[in-house]
């Protein structure tokens, strides 16, 4: 290891000293505290008194408790005139010098738990929790959690949360006493030494207030984490819950992978049930109580039965995202601007009731500057290692330097991958000095995970055997740039940052939308200046959300290969009705895509996969045919009224009542591809209203793809029958070449720009402006070439749909374009037979219906 040379900590630039009060105030009950507070208890303790005087009168249910204040922290230190001790010992400490952190820490730590309590710190303790025993627990003695609340905690800048201790189900003045005790020994924990260093607090005028608050029977049932903010994206119009059984310490300190559920707000408010995401967790583990004196926690393994089903019902879980919600509006109201938070809830196992046991301002994405958008992208990709929960969107490299204990620390070069088992505050110090984290246990609420979004650090969570697989000295490549999943891949690869800026981006006058596959990507993706999504694909949902045959779903019971019945059963845990799992993680998947961009217009196009793409799904071999050209075989519309597909397809008009009904995401407009003939149409939109999902029902809305020569030939009798057009040029350019896309002997004729193309397209937007019919396009030409985008601008079409990475870019083009253009109506060609259309209504292109 390198010669560290340690050099004289710089003078602290801030300094927060409580304000005297001018009588001594020991202990505060929570009904007597305030977000006013926070000088005499801590940011924490604050907040738990705000909520506890002001929202539990308004059914938001918070645990009585008391505060230790920052007064008390000092008159034990003067009582046991530590003051000068701790200064003296921490004189000349360089924070980078990780075994003199260590060995100092230590110290001031011992110090501070060997003094004793002046008697009236300690009458005052006593008393409050005598107080709250006979208030919470029929004056028998009560287990309570016993927190630690820095004076300078959740204020802009220096979330110290995670910094200090926290010791659960204490029970007896005694306990009580001591947990007090190493509380105010733990504002010098090594972790909570460098933060203030680096944030320029003196470390003697930062005090500790200590916050005593009766324990929730979760370790009978569960608890956990939510934030108002979507934590990877900083999406805002989401709630993330997470939760995991036992104690909510196991979701907080990264010990288990917790399940995840997203609620979207804005239609939560308006009485809907919007769960547009839900996963569930390993649980492996559980933090239970203990009877031992000494040990009153402990850890314990979960019954398999348990690991396989969600923690929370769905009512629990909306019950607990409405809480959020306006615990958000209350602190928003106080903040003066919209204030996004971090708050801990647990359900007690005795009666069933739920609890917020903790709220705190989200002091990262919330704080982000979102005038430009920061896009890593891999330009290549190797052998995929180990593969877990990404964390934040970057990427990052280094040499893996596998580390399982503090003692290792010292290993630890900058730039090295850390790979650990988990990581607690303690670990701090090396984590600043990483390229990457991979760990094998933890959800997005994490330790490991809170604190590589605050530094920037890309990390792999949950990776269960990175440990095992990954090895010192390894050069690897750790992505968080691809969706949820993160990836460790062999080697270094190369990949690239794109910064796009935003602010005063000018948009064009042709509505600019999106074309979207992965549900998880929608709410980054939501930040770009878009009007949109002009084409959401449900293949990649069936690809990687259902992976299941829809008909082997539905003839569960009746499957005969017992090795495919195993595997579907195995993946649908929880759902005796099978055919409700497809309906569920569809609605999710396309749900998450209209709540990224609501009240933006999401069109989504139905199922199109071909036979052999629907083979190759589980079950799938068994219900498809063979064909010799499946690119012009028996897909899109001509499979939805098939008696041998209709039960099927009627299964993803209910995935979308439910994201329209139950969600409320009312934005939805539903698109059908590869539709032959009016006639067809016709039998499809039958069919689908058969199950309740009817055009203009609800103000839903129904498009047809145009892909096939007879949609331009006939656009005027398609136009009675949609709503909407929306251009797929890829399907069109090989149909109107008799090219095969996919034959490399003929890949050479195969161009988007063909004058044949171009004709085409201009007679169906012609139609369109003649039948008033809202027309688009969502095929790959716009995104590949600036100049086919322009055409289509000339030609008056409505919207453009592009590829989230090329939508700046073409947009601005299409700008220059619009403003080569004259501002006048332009003339009608002799050959053209339609008046000037009427100006679209304001607030969308959504065409007739």
């Amino acid at each position: 290891m390198p010669k560290i040379i340690k050099k004289p900590v710089k003078k602290a630039k801030r300094s927060i000293r409580p304000t005297k009060p001018s009588k001594a105030v020991l202990t505060l009950d929570f009904s007597q505290v305030d977000m006013r507070h926070v000088e005499q208890v801590g940011g924490k303790n604050a907040s738990l008194g705000e909520m506890f005087r002001n929202l539990t009168k308004k059914g938001i249910p918070v645990p009585d408790g008391f505060a230790v204040t920052a007064e008390a922290y000092w008159r034990f230190l003067d009582f046991n005139g530590f003051r000068e001790k701790i200064d003296g010992i921490m004189g000349g400490l360089d924070v980078k010098d990780i075994d003199d952190l260590s060995d100092r820490g230590h110290r001031v730590r011992e110090t501070i738990r060997s003094g004793e309590f002046p008697p009236e710190l300690q009458k005052a303790v006593e008393e409050a929790y005598s107080r709250l025993s006979r208030r919470a627990g029929n004056g028998k003695p009560i287990g309570v959690a016993v927190r630690s609340s820095a004076t300078a905690e959740d204020l802009p800048g220096a979330s110290f949360a995670g910094q200090q201790e926290t010791y659960l189900n204490i029970k007896g003045k005694f306990a009580l006493t001591e947990a007090v005790r190493r509380c105010f020994a733990s504002l010098f924990t090594n972790r909570a030494i460098v933060y203030r260093a680096e944030k320029g607090f003196d470390h003697m005028k930062v005090a500790l207030s200590v916050g005593v608050q009766k324990m929730v029977r979760s370790d009978l049932a569960s608890a956990g984490v939510m934030f108002t903010i979507d934590t990877e994206s900083g999406f805002r119009d989401a709630v993330l819950v997470n939760a995991a059984w036992g104690l909510g310490e196991s979701v907080v300190q990264g010990v288990v992978n917790p399940d995840q559920y997203y609620i979207h707000k804005p239609t939560l408010k308006k009485g809907f049930r919007p769960i547009v995401g839900k996963k569930s967790g390993q649980k492996e583990t559980k933090i239970v109580y203990s009877e031992e004196i000494y040990s009153p926690v402990r850890t314990v393994p979960v019954p398999i039965d348990d690991r396989n089903r969600f923690c929370l019902t769905d009512d629990e879980v909306l019950k607990l995202a409405g809480w959020a919600v306006r615990i958000e509006d209350w602190y928003s109201r106080r903040a003066g601007h919209r204030q996004p938070m971090d708050i801990e809830w647990a359900k007690d196992g005795k009666t069933g009731g739920l609890f917020i046991v903790q709220a705190r301002p989200e002091t990262v994405q919330s704080e982000k500057n979102a005038d430009f958008m920061e896009e890593y992208v891999l330009k290549a990709k190797g052998s995929v290692i180990v593969k877990g929960l990404s964390v934040g969107s970057k990427i990052g490299s280094g040499k893996v330097r596998v580390v399982r204990h503090l003692e290792e620390m010292n290993r630890f070069q900058d730039g090295d991958v850390l790979v650990a088992e988990m990581t607690d505050p303690d670990w701090v110090p090396i984590m600043k000095r990483a390229a990457a984290i991979v760990t094998n246990s933890g959800g997005r609420t994490c330790h490991a995970a809170i604190v590589s979004r605050e530094l920037g650090t890309p990390a792999v969570v949950g990776t269960m055997d990175g440990t095992a697989k990954l090895k010192d000295g390894m050069e690897v490549t750790v992505s968080c740039a691809e969706g949820e999943e993160g990836h460790v891949y062999k080697g270094k690869l190369p990949f690239e940052v794109r910064r796009t800026v935003l602010k005063g981006f000018k948009r064009p006058k042709t509505a600019i939308m999106l074309n979207i596959g992965e549900p998880e990507m929608a709410f980054e993706q939501s930040f770009l200046p878009v009007s949109g999504v002009g084409l959401a694909r449900t293949e990649f949902i069936f690809s990687n959300y259902i992976r299941i045959h829809p008909l082997a779903l539905m003839d569960f019971n009746k499957l005969k290969d017992e090795e495919i019945k195993s595997k579907i059963a195995g993946m649908t845990v929880g759902y005796p009705d099978k055919s409700r799992y497809f309906v569920d993680r569809l609605a999710e998947g396309v749900g998450r895509i209209a709540a990224a961009f609501y009240p933006n217009d999401v069109i989504v196009r139905m199922s199109d996969f071909k036979t052999n793409e629907y083979a190759g799904l589980i079950g799938g071999a068994a219900y498809e045919p063979t064909e010799a050209n499946p690119m012009i075989g028996w897909r899109g519309a001509s499979r939805y009224y098939d008696e041998r597909f209709s039960r099927a397809f009627k299964l993803e008009c209910e995935a979308i009542l439910k994201v329209r009904g139950e969600m409320g995401l009312k934005n939805v407009i539903v698109m059908i591809p590869f539709c032959r003939t009016p006639e067809e149409g016709k039998r499809v939109l039958a069919t689908m209203a058969a199950v309740g999902l009817k055009r203009h029902r609800d103000g839903l809305q129904v498009y047809v793809m145009v892909e096939i020569p007879s949609n331009i030939i006939l656009a005027e009798e398609f136009a009675e029958t949609f709503d909407g057009f929306s251009i797929g040029s890829n399907d069109l350019t090989q149909l109107t070449l008799g090219v095969d896309r996919d034959s490399e002997q003929v890949a050479h004729l195969y161009d988007e720009r063909n004058p044949a193309v171009l004709a085409s397209l201009r007679s169906v937007i012609r139609s369109a402006k003649k039948t008033r019919t809202k027309i688009g396009i969502c095929g790959q030409a716009p995104s590949d070439y600036p100049e086919f985008a322009e055409f289509l601008v000339r030609e008056g079409i409505d919207s453009i749909s592009l590829n989230p990475d090329t939508a700046i870019k073409t947009s601005l083009a299409i700008a220059r374009q619009e403003a080569k253009q004259a501002p006048k109506p332009r003339a009608i060609s002799p050959n053209r037979t339609a008046a000037i259309p009427k100006p679209f209504p304001k607030g969308g292109l959504r065409g007739k219906g």
